[in-house]
């Protein structure tokens, strides 16, 4: 899988969206709003790359992306769980 994969609002914000591989080697959705928040899930069920893709490029493009990362990820029932 040839990661990493980014995406910026188009709202003019500053939200981010990536896909990356973790340490452990599991693929990662990483959420940041350019100001002080910075979030980390680890995917818990297979979903291919093209997927995975088009739900973060789907929410980041919206104005609330976390609510629409969530909404996204659960109409294409992808798990995910937090990362420390």
């Amino acid at each position: 899988m040839p990661l990493p994969i980014t995406y910026q609002s188009s709202f003019g914000g500053f939200d981010y969206l990536g896909l990356r591989k973790g340490k452990t080697g599991a693929v990662e959705i990483v959420y940041d709003d350019g100001v002080k928040r910075r979030l980390v899930w680890r995917v818990s069920t297979q979903a291919k790359e093209s997927v995975l893709g088009d739900a973060l490029r789907n929410a980041v493009n919206q104005p609330r992306v976390l609510q629409a990362l969530y909404a996204e990820l659960k109409r294409r029932s992808i798990g995910i769980e937090a990362v420390a």
